[in-house]
């Protein structure tokens, strides 16, 4: 064999049995990374934020104008209730800053009032301020030297009445009859005359009327109904010219005519949370004139007439004399009328430093509870309770705060009437019998009961609690 065809076999052989070549394969790369597919993100539903208050969350306000008397709430709760205005459509509620804006809310916006008769549609009238009630129609004061007619002025009606020269008799002549014409000039300014389904309210603490008469005054056969009187300091009620009557008692007195509320021939009404006093007129600041202090007030609330279920709660009665009478007369046509109604229910009133009628009462069914009387240095005090003919007071755990000048014996006074039945009275911390301490000191004695029980009464609190709750809430609210 030739030596090329052996190196042929030689190579071909050493070809088979060599181990397989390494396939090259390129180096590994780091793989591509997928990108995150660019979808947006889903973003939470926008929501705005809830403010955070800066103050205290809105509470809606208490509107005393729409307000009704609670049911059971006295005697002015009895059958339909006691609602005033609260029913009153949108043009009938009323702002008032003056005697002008007063007197044109009672009568439907209209002034000069188109009759001494006042609108009986509801409304709500809300007192801003201070009103005073003795001005012109350009709200410019009046004093009562504006008012004097015919001649009259005080010296000539005293040089022509004193006793010494006139007597005991009636006064009357030329300067009675000026006398009498002045006091109706102040009348036409000082007279407010209030409708039925009436509210009329004070706005805040210190809502006031100066020298005004709320006359609530219907008639024997057309009586009005439905009225509240709130939240107002009634104060300063004056009259100019108080006449002098030298029969009244065994000296003589001065008697005026205008009080800061007298309802006659009205029912269902509601008096709460309002002040009543003197303050630049009070008696301690009055002249004297034949021995006998020139009066020039007569009643804070007098409910006579036939007036009937009223309910007076929460009110401040303060440097005051003659604070509340209760029926017209012990005898003719007015008592007549008065029989069976003047029913009325008096709760926790303040009665400070006041002089007498806290009330005095004819022919009524008068509830009392809960009421404070405090009488301390007053030389003037006459008595609380005015057991009057045919009255039937029922009086329940009232507090009297009184000084060494103030007999027990003198806090019922009897007036021909026969009968109160007082319980849970407290005098200076003890508890005190004191229609027993009346009886004890007076021949003519009055029997401990009443013919009736009171059926319209919400609570009667314990007597501890008087003092403390009607010092705090009585007066107007702030609201």
């Amino acid at each position: 064999m030739s030596r090329v065809i052996l190196f042929c076999l030689i190579a071909i052989v050493l070809a088979s049995c060599a181990p397989a070549p390494t396939p090259t394969v390129a180096p590994t790369a780091k793989p591509t990374e997928v990108p995150k597919p660019t979808v947006a993100p889903i973003a939470a539903p926008t929501i705005a934020p809830t403010p955070v208050p800066t103050t205290a969350p809105t509470v809606a306000k208490r509107d005393l104008g729409r307000e009704k008397l609670a049911p059971n709430d006295g005697w002015a709760a009895e059958g339909k209730g006691t609602t005033g205005g609260a029913a009153a459509t949108a043009d009938q509620v009323y702002t008032v800053k003056n005697r002008k804006e007063l007197i044109a809310a009672l009568n439907d916006g209209k002034y000069p009032a188109p009759s001494i008769t006042p609108s009986n549609v509801a409304k709500i009238i809300y007192v801003d301020g201070t009103i005073d009630a003795n001005v012109d129609d350009n709200n410019k004061s009046l004093t009562c030297a504006d008012y004097q007619r015919d001649g009259y002025t005080i010296q000539a009606y005293n040089a022509a009445f004193d006793p010494a020269v006139w007597g005991k008799k009636a006064v009357t002549g030329t300067l009675e009859t000026a006398r009498v014409n002045s006091q109706r000039a102040q009348d036409a300014r000082v007279r407010i005359r209030v409708g039925s389904n009436t509210t009329i309210v004070g706005l805040g603490q210190k809502a006031t009327l100066r020298g005004a008469w709320f006359d609530v005054r219907g008639t024997a056969t057309a009586p009005l109904s439905n009225i509240i009187i709130r939240n107002l300091t009634l104060q300063d009620t004056f009259d100019c010219f108080p006449q002098w009557d030298p029969t009244d008692g065994a000296e003589g007195n001065w008697n005026s005519l205008y009080d800061m509320i007298s309802l006659r021939y009205v029912d269902h009404v509601w008096i709460d949370h309002n002040t009543f006093e003197d303050r630049d007129t009070i008696d301690s600041k009055a002249p004297t004139y034949f021995g006998r202090h020139f009066e020039m007030h007569d009643g804070a609330l007098d409910i006579t007439n036939a007036a009937d279920l009223v309910t007076a709660s929460w009110n401040r009665f303060q440097n005051h004399d003659k604070t509340m009478l209760i029926g017209s007369s012990d005898s003719g046509a007015t008592a007549t009328g008065d029989k069976g109604k003047l029913r009325v229910t008096l709760h926790h009133n303040f009665f400070d430093n006041v002089g007498q009628r806290t009330p005095r009462v004819r022919f009524g069914q008068l509830h009392v509870y809960n009421n404070y009387y405090r009488i301390v240095n007053m030389s003037n005090y006459g008595y609380s309770w005015g057991v009057g003919v045919e009255s039937q007071i029922y009086a329940e755990n009232n507090y009297f705060k009184t000084d060494d000048k103030v007999a027990l014996a003198k806090i019922i006074g009897n007036y021909k009437g026969t009968m109160i039945y007082a319980a849970g009275t407290r005098v200076n911390d003890k508890d005190v019998d004191v229609l027993a301490e009346h009886n004890a000191a007076n021949e003519t004695k009055i029997a401990g009961k009443a013919d009736w029980k009171p059926p319209l009464v919400v609570k009667v609190d314990p007597i501890e609690t008087v003092i403390a709750s009607v010092e705090k809430d009585a007066g107007p609210i702030n609201w």
